[in-house]
């Protein structure tokens, strides 16, 4: 099911000494059940193209529709909060918080209960393989993947339909990188969400079920 669409996005700003157009009149659709891999080099448009999915800018041309609404008609707060979550490379943990209360985190700002949010917590971590030992730990004890876990658990918290992935195995060994890479794909192909990946690595990308290409702010249609 269509649950993202872009019709004629563009995106350009100004710098000090140019005019910058860091997305170029981009037509696409995201599906739910399917994992999307946006592949370009550093400069090519693609982080900008995810910011905009995300709901942390608005394309200066064109729109961004969410189940059929545009962004820009949307309380983005509320769309990024319930409707879509971001996992980026360094993890963005909270350090002085344990395991566990870093995934409850963004559950109780939507008002659920520490009862309910430590519960849903556990349940996530759960998911993604964590044990009920390192709940308690904070980051710093846990390894780079076993981080990367965690911030997955945290986005799963909040039930969104659409998860957006900023080069998620960037600072991951091959083996740990692999296993975030299943997990990603396992929430799509089970549990249905639209999961939309930017990387520069083609490897990663190959495992996607669709591939784009990005250069120079245009997307091509999918690419072997």
């Amino acid at each position: 099911m269509e649950i993202l669409k872009l019709e004629s996005v563009s995106y350009t700003y100004r710098n000090k000494y140019q005019t910058v157009h860091a997305v170029n009149n981009v037509t696409t659709a995201f599906e739910t059940g399917k994992v999307y891999a946006i592949v370009g080099k550093s400069g090519s448009g693609k982080t900008t193209l995810l910011s905009m999915l995300a709901g942390l800018d608005l394309p200066t041309e064109g729109a961004v529709f969410y189940q059929g609404k545009a962004t820009s008609k949307m309380e983005l707060d509320r769309y990024r909060r319930e409707d879509v979550s971001v996992i980026y490379q360094s993890y963005n943990l909270f350090p002085l918080l344990t395991v566990e209360e870093n995934v409850m985190y963004p559950a109780q700002l939507l008002g659920v209960s520490a009862k309910n949010a430590r519960q849903t917590a556990e349940e996530m971590l759960v998911k993604v393989g964590l044990q009920k030992g390192q709940f308690k730990r904070f980051p710093s004890m846990l390894s780079g993947g076993e981080q990367q876990r965690v911030a997955i658990a945290r986005t799963l918290a909040t039930h969104p339909k659409i998860i957006l992935a900023d080069e998620p195995t960037g600072n991951l060994d091959v083996d740990n990188g692999d296993n975030v890479v299943d997990i990603l794909i396992g929430l799509a192909h089970e549990l249905d969400y639209c999961v939309i990946i930017v990387t520069h690595d083609n490897v990663l990308a190959s495992k996607a079920d669709v591939k784009r290409c990005m250069s120079d702010g245009h997307l091509s249609e999918e690419s072997d």
